[in-house]
């Protein structure tokens, strides 16, 4: 048996690449720590401790001064202020100091040389006499400093040879301000040898980096072995991590996707005008929001009595018409999954021989079913992950619910804004909009375009004799004689009352004079029953205006045709009136222009 190593090295944590330069980092800033850091910060502490120092003796000198602040006011010292004032080098380690006016002269100091000196350097009055202090610290010659004797030679090493070498002391000189009543009246300043005091600092905090440096590169040392034994662990424990959240990102991206297509979905819907519109709409965003699935859509007619096929996508299909009896979604009311359960049924509308798993999403909006959507898997796609689908799917279905739902209602208040609610017709709006398009559609194309103004007769009397009931009953056979007669693009309207008006597309005076005759004959023709009678005989008078003759613009061709109505009305009613025209011979025309002019069927109403 031939065993085969595999011998590639595995991959090592980005962290671990960068180890050794980190470690390497850490020793060189441990060791700068040690070299740079020690001597600024005694620095700040022995500035902070002179500072101190100088202001107790400052309050010291004050007090045993005989005059206080007075003196510094003077320029001046009585006897007894020098003796004590001598005796302040031998009780402190201040080694010299002295006492300054208000000018920077020198009216007492520990060397006499100094008595008188004028001091005129630019920080005495430009930060000492403001009342603030002034601190520096810098290298001098042991000769320089008084009381000290230095030798030029360290313990366990030989002599110099260079005779000239000099020793070099740090020492330390501040300027303390005296105020009187807020005023600055003098200053004084007090020199100290800092040498011994700052090497001991020095040495100490270099002892203390040392150590920490010490430490942190054994606690760097043991933390690098440690993450060099568990670094295969970390190493699978990382890549299955980043495989994870690999996998989150590519869920995330697809809900993302998602979302973003069911916005622009619901976008779309809602722009939708029609339902036509909206269901290729419907077609095109669900084969890509599920297109791993076949997919179809129902809605209910307006009888509610069957579910017509709208829409279908990704090869699936729809029948014309299916019953709610037929899909056991719609019969139970939620959400129907085929082939997920140990026993199920297939739906009527499915196809039979058909195993693949399937859904049936009963569409709801506002309470009440106004459809069905039908999700097939596609060939390939196995049962769990058509089932990830559901959710996204239902999203899908309440979004399409409430678009239909919408446009359905929109419709309806459409047309309940352009209808008639007792006759069913157009109403006058919708008349004064169809007819100012007919008028531009006759202008553009030079084409023929005919109106009827049309009067029941003695209307009023209908009422005051029968009640208003039998005047609605009139009312509404004239105007069902009126949708009879319409066809293709010809409209009749109701303007008010028992007026009512007819648009003709495409028909000349000749036609639309003989179609307003055999709609007269055709009204005078129907019986209307109320309750256990006969009404009277209904009879209409006509008014005919044809354009361009008798106006090109929709008022003056509405008031042409009121005009000839007015004109029928006062030769006595029951007759045809042509614009322009005072006693038309309808024969006569009719000899000239032979043709079909079938008049409507008469229509009996009744009201029991």
């Amino acid at each position: 048996m031939t065993v085969v190593l595999d011998r590639r090295r595995p991959a090592k944590p980005f962290f671990n690449k960068l180890l050794m330069p980190f470690l390497g980092f850490i020793t060189v800033a441990m060791c700068l720590s040690v070299i740079y850091l020690p001597t600024p910060i005694v620095d700040r502490m022995l500035r902070d401790d002179v500072h101190r120092e100088a202001q107790e003796w400052r309050m010291r000198v004050l007090d045993s001064l005989e005059s206080g602040s007075e003196t510094f006011a003077r320029g001046a010292t009585t006897a007894g202020d020098e003796r004590w004032l001598s005796q302040v080098t031998t009780l402190s380690e201040i080694y010299r100091f002295k006492l300054f006016d208000m000018k920077g002269r020198v009216f007492w100091s520990t060397r006499p040389d100094d008595i008188g000196v004028i001091n005129e350097k630019p920080y005495f009055m430009g930060v000492v006499a403001t009342g603030a202090p002034y601190y520096k610290a810098e290298l001098k010659p042991m000769e320089d400093v008084d009381g000290h004797i230095h030798q030029l030679a360290t313990q366990g090493h030989a002599a110099h040879d260079d005779a000239d070498t000099e020793m070099l002391l740090q020492v330390a000189e501040i300027y303390t301000p005296i105020l009187q009543d807020g005023r600055f009246v003098g200053a004084i300043e007090f020199y100290t040898d800092l040498t011994e005091l700052r090497a001991i600092f020095v040495d100490r905090l270099e002892t203390i980096f040392v150590a920490l440096s010490i430490i942190s590169l054994m606690m760097l040392a043991a933390t690098s072995t440690v993450i060099r034994r568990s670094g295969r662990a970390q190493l699978r424990t990382i890549n299955q991590r980043a495989e994870q959240e690999r996998q989150m990102m590519a869920e995330q991206m697809r809900l993302a996707r998602n979302v973003r297509l069911l916005g622009e979905l619901n976008e779309w819907l809602q722009s939708s005008r029609s339902l036509d519109e909206l269901f290729e709409m419907v077609g095109r965003f669900m084969s890509h929001i599920l297109p791993g699935s076949e997919g179809s859509v129902y809605v209910y007619s307006n009888s509610r009595d069957v579910l017509v096929g709208s829409a279908s996508w990704n090869g699936g299909h729809h029948c014309d018409h299916i019953r709610a009896e037929d899909c056991w979604g719609l019969r139970r009311g939620r959400t129907y999954a085929f082939g997920s359960a140990e026993v199920d049924f297939p739906c009527g509308h499915s196809e039979s021989q058909d195993d693949r798993p399937s859904f049936c999403f009963p569409v709801l909006a506002h309470g009440e079913t106004v459809g069905l959507l039908h999700l097939k898997a596609k060939d390939g796609v196995s049962l769990e992950e058509f089932r990830t689908s559901q959710k996204l799917a239902q999203m899908c279905a309440e979004q399409i619910s409430l678009a239909i739902a919408n446009v359905q209602m929109r419709d309806q208040l459409h047309d309940r804004s352009i209808r008639d609610p007792l006759t069913g017709l157009y109403n006058r709006r919708h008349l004064t909009e169809t007819l100012r398009r007919q008028l531009d559609r006759a202008q553009r194309e030079d084409r023929s375009l005919s109106i009827l103004s049309i009067d029941v007769d003695h209307f009023k009397r209908f009422n005051d004799t029968h009640g208003h009931d039998a005047g609605d009953m009139v009312l509404r056979a004239v105007g069902s004689v009126l949708e009879q007669v319409c066809d293709g693009d010809e409209t009749a309207c109701r303007m008010g009352g028992e007026e009512f008006m007819l648009l003709l597309p495409d028909l000349s005076m000749p036609a639309a004079a003989l179609r307003a005759e055999a709609l007269r004959s055709a009204i005078e023709r129907i019986s209307v029953r109320y309750g256990e009678k006969n009404l009277p005989r209904i009879t209409i008078s006509v008014g005919v205006a044809v354009y361009p003759e008798d106006g090109a613009m929709p008022q003056q061709l509405m008031k042409a045709a009121d005009d000839a109505l007015y004109d029928a009305k006062g030769r006595g009613r029951n007759q045809v009136a042509i614009a322009g025209e005072e006693d038309p011979d309808l024969s006569e025309i009719a000899a000239l222009h032979p043709g079909p002019h079938p008049a409507p069927t008469p229509v009996e109403d009744e009201v029991a």
